[in-house]
């Protein structure tokens, strides 16, 4: 995080945020049913030529399917890779056309970047980039989509973070119905090609289920 989303950063827990930052957000899912041993992966920021097909690549050989949190104008670059994650059987979720901070906008103005990535991407899942957002944002935004927020961010994006980190971070604070959040970027690719393979791996010796959102997903208030 970086600008206005600094302090923001610093003022909470970012691998797992904390209860109070949740109810900022009362209307978003942060995790998914407490008493199922399921685990939701989601992937931010793409798609892009150099991590996409790889991550599909991968999550196809662990038989996994995940949630991606597409930008817009990526999607507009590289039709064929969104194509590619459909195709797949992944769930398509929007992270605005340009992955456009909230609190650098009008609510107005967030509220129409967002509509105009789902020309293309057709999802009513929504996450906003960097997790957060004015509070009219998020009053106008709640309107037309399911926001899903995380319960665990593995800081894959961190240049101070090494692939292992990603991974002690994934077996430090997942729990029964973690929305686990990577990231399909440039910034994360090199540590995922070592991190996400042991992540699922992991994952999976703990017995752990990998589920995605179903299409009628609507505000939970599973905040533990």
């Amino acid at each position: 995080m970086s600008g206005k989303g600094s302090l923001f950063g610093r003022l909470m827990i970012i691998e797992q945020p904390s209860k109070w930052l949740r109810w900022l957000y009362p209307s978003a899912i942060w995790r998914m049913n407490p008493a199922e041993k399921a685990v939701y992966l989601t992937f931010d920021d793409g798609p892009i030529p150099e991590s996409t097909p790889w991550l599909i690549e991968t999550l196809d050989r662990y038989g996994v399917k995940a949630t991606f949190f597409m930008v817009g104008d990526n999607v507009r670059k590289y039709p064929e890779l969104f194509e590619l994650i459909r195709s797949h059987g992944h769930r398509l979720g929007n992270h605005t056309f340009n992955h456009l901070g909230g609190f650098t906008v009008s609510s107005g103005h967030f509220l129409r970047n967002a509509n105009k990535a789902d020309t293309l991407i057709h999802s009513n899942l929504f996450r906003p980039p960097r997790g957060w957002m004015k509070n009219q944002q998020y009053i106008r935004i709640r309107r037309h989509y399911t926001i899903i927020m995380w319960d665990l961010v593995t800081r894959d994006y961190s240049r101070h973070l090494t692939a292992e980190d990603v991974v002690n971070n994934v077996k430090r604070y997942t729990r029964n119905g973690s929305i686990i959040t990577f990231h399909d970027s440039l910034r994360s690719i090199d540590k995922l090609k070592t991190a996400l393979p042991r992540c699922i791996e992991w994952l999976q010796q703990e017995g752990y289920a990998f589920k995605v959102f179903d299409e009628h997903l609507h505000h939970s208030r599973h905040l533990k």
